[in-house]
């Protein structure tokens, strides 16, 4: 099958890399910026590449949803299979670039967009086939789990770990859709697309890193827990569909401690199957290249569709899942919430609540932010 790549950043030149040596695929183009075409399969047009019959299949890794998505879906109106890692393009318009590749009879695919080279959603759309998926989630952002492990073990405070994320590439110059949760969110709408055929597109309860300290963790941390920022996703009985991200102590011998540096955990649950997990590199230029070429390769061997051409769009409702939540706040605010237990230090209270639903939780502390309180919380796994 030959191939054209849209994009040739980080992601995008991995992918060609890998194309020189994948049975079965064969670069043909590469879309660049005007004044980058300096080698003869470089092009600067996306209409070059629409119109070259020779072309069989796109990779999208530009990133942002304009002008990817005018772009994949000319591709896909002119007959040509499409592969991206753009989480934020199919959250944005997965369902409408679905409907138009079951209408031009063409693959759509993009395991890449959620957890690097760990197969999650390559797995995940396998398992609905024979399976009912009951719960989805895990570590899906490896940004933040590297802060949070360096904060953790290596005493770092936020901004120092931040700095070496940024340093190392793991962090963009600007960190916001990674620590404030929205990066891993794009990834559970996309999973709950491909496990419910729903995807959740308002009622989200999202909250990232950016307010844990160094005397949140050495706290925490005499108490024997550990922090990840974990995402859940999942239908409840009465087929309401739940999508969240929030900070979330476990104890120090949980799966998710295990989890270190940059790594991701992706977990699904199967009526049958019970409980997956699948751990690997979340980022990065070749491990989310295999998963676009891992997906090319099932176009060439007949696997088609991810997300299905019905897929509605629907709200979450975060009402149906419950926590008790550990939270730090000013001394003066302590009887905000309805804490189970708590202690004074100082100017600051820490506790934890009695079980409190997702959403509310989440008004609360929002309420509370508005007035100008400084406030930490994160679940307790139990």
């Amino acid at each position: 099958m030959k191939v054209s790549v849209l994009g040739y950043g980080t992601v995008g030149f991995g992918v060609c890399s890998m194309l020189e040596k994948a049975p079965g695929l064969e670069l043909v183009s590469v879309l660049v910026r005007p004044g980058k075409a300096d080698k003869p399969f470089k092009v600067t047009s996306i209409d070059e590449i629409v119109n070259d019959p020779e072309v069989e299949a796109v990779v999208e890794v530009m990133g942002g949803v304009e002008p990817a998505y005018s772009y994949v879906s000319a591709a896909l109106a002119a007959g040509k299979h499409a592969v991206t890692s753009n989480k934020a393009l199919v959250a944005a318009h997965g369902p409408e670039l679905a409907k138009l590749a079951k209408e031009k009879g063409v693959g759509f695919l993009f395991s890449a967009a959620c957890g690097g080279a760990v197969p999650f959603l390559h797995n995940l759309a396998l398992a609905v086939e024979s399976d009912r998926i009951l719960s989805l989630g895990g570590i899906l952002n490896g940004t933040t789990n590297f802060m949070l492990d360096s904060m953790q073990r290596s005493g770092m405070d936020y901004a120092d770990a931040l700095k070496e994320a940024q340093a190392l590439g793991y962090a963009e110059a600007d960190p916001t859709a990674d620590v404030s949760g929205l990066d891993a969110l794009r990834k559970i709408m996309l999973a709950c697309a491909v496990a419910y055929d729903k995807l959740p597109c308002e009622g989200f309860s999202l909250e990232g890193i950016e307010s844990v300290t160094a005397a949140d963790v050495a706290h925490f941390q005499s108490k024997g827990l550990v922090l990840r920022l974990v995402v859940r996703g999942g239908e409840s009985e009465d087929g309401k569909l739940y999508a969240f991200v929030q900070p979330v102590l476990l104890s120090a011998s949980s799966p998710e401690a295990s989890v270190l540096k940059n790594f991701n955990m992706a977990k699904y649950r199967g009526e049958n199957a019970g409980d997956i997990v699948l751990i690997g590199q979340g980022a990065g230029r070749y491990p989310t290249a295999s998963a676009v070429v891992r997906d090319l390769s099932d176009i060439v061997h007949g696997r088609r569709e991810m997300m299905k051409p019905d897929c509605v769009r629907v709200a979450a409702d975060n009402s149906v899942c419950e926590c008790r939540y550990y939270v730090r706040l000013p001394a003066d605010l302590a009887d905000a919430l309805p804490f189970a237990e708590k202690e004074l230090d100082g100017a600051l209270c820490r506790g934890v609540t009695e079980a409190l639903a997702v959403t509310d939780m989440h008004a609360r502390v929002k309420a509370l932010r508005a007035g100008g309180a400084a406030v930490f919380f994160a679940a307790m796994e139990e």
